[in-house]
């Protein structure tokens, strides 16, 4: 999920306050005290608006912590560009939906801990087999525009990339067989394969690739599991430290792993970190002896 130029219209001015914000709440730095403006894109199970709440994992998720952190949530919709133009110009308080940590990208950015980890999931069409990244040559290849699989699908000798505004694009094409394979969140394939029957498709896990193979090609990378993480502002240290601190106590009290569940996922998949995952952040932007959140081993 790269960067691509913004759009306008994530930001707004003139909230109101809320009435009788704690000091404590009110130190947090949020652009209005007591309010945390989210910018999110439609990207249902992970991020739905429903009126002036924001539902679907990950918002679930940010609702938990700023309930604990006396902060009203309010969302502006918008797209994934948008979503991180929001916050590098700080138009808006955090961005939430699937948003992968990268090294780029946390340099114009602050991450929170991972709420989850994202496996490499592949949607395909009913039938057909792909395990690893050699059985991708030549393929057609699609995800969705500005998403980290895009760099990674480029690297695929002889596929094709496709890249779409959003993830119907990719399941419309699959479905109608323009498209061998879909990367796109894992929760987003099976929320499809219940909701699209017609289309007949599965999800598949993908054999990530060797250490050989992406120190050959440093785009494999993405076709291993990422990291998630809330994205907010360079400027948020405080909100960004708070927000942590609620994710790491839902690893501990069993919140996170209800949720998950709760939109078809499996813990032992989206709570458990690889091996890169400590490695990868040491040293940029967690101190050296940082541990990755994990549910019990």
């Amino acid at each position: 999920m790269l960067l691509i130029p913004a759009v306008a219209g994530c930001g707004s001015d003139g909230d109101d306050e809320p009435k009788n914000v704690s000091a404590k709440t009110a130190a947090l730095g949020t652009i209005t005290p007591g309010v945390i403006k989210v910018a999110v894109q439609p990207y249902a199970p992970y991020t739905s608006v429903q009126g002036d709440r924001i539902v679907g994992l990950d918002g679930d998720i940010l609702a938990y912590a700023a309930k604990k952190l006396g902060l009203e949530v309010k969302p502006q919709v918008t797209d994934f560009a948008g979503m991180l133009a929001g916050v590098q110009s700080r138009r808006v308080d955090i961005t939430i939906g699937g948003v992968a940590w990268s090294a780029d990208r946390q340099k114009q950015g602050l991450f929170t801990d991972p709420p989850y980890y994202s496996p490499p999931a592949m949607a395909v069409r009913s039938g057909k087999t792909y395990k690893t990244v050699d059985d991708l040559k030549g393929l057609q290849l699609g995800t969705v525009e500005g998403y980290v699989w895009v760099k990674s699908i480029q690297a695929v000798p002889d596929a094709e990339l496709h890249a779409y505004p959003d993830a119907n694009g990719v399941f419309d094409d699959l479905g109608a067989g323009r498209v061998d394979v879909g990367f796109l969140d894992p929760l987003i394939i099976i929320a499809a394969q219940k909701e699209r029957p017609d289309l007949k498709i599965d999800t598949q896990y993908m054999t990530p690739p060797t250490a050989a193979q992406v120190k050959a090609k440093p785009a494999y990378e993405y076709f291993q599991p990422y990291q998630t993480g809330f994205y907010l502002p360079r400027k948020a240290t405080k909100l960004e430290k708070a927000i942590s601190a609620q994710i790491d106590a839902m690893y501990e009290n069993g919140e996170l792993e209800k949720l998950v569940k709760k939109y078809g996922g499996d813990p032992e998949q989206f709570l458990k970190p690889s091996a890169d995952v400590a490695t990868a952040r040491r040293g940029v932007d967690r101190p050296q002896d940082w541990t990755p959140p994990s549910i019990a081993q």
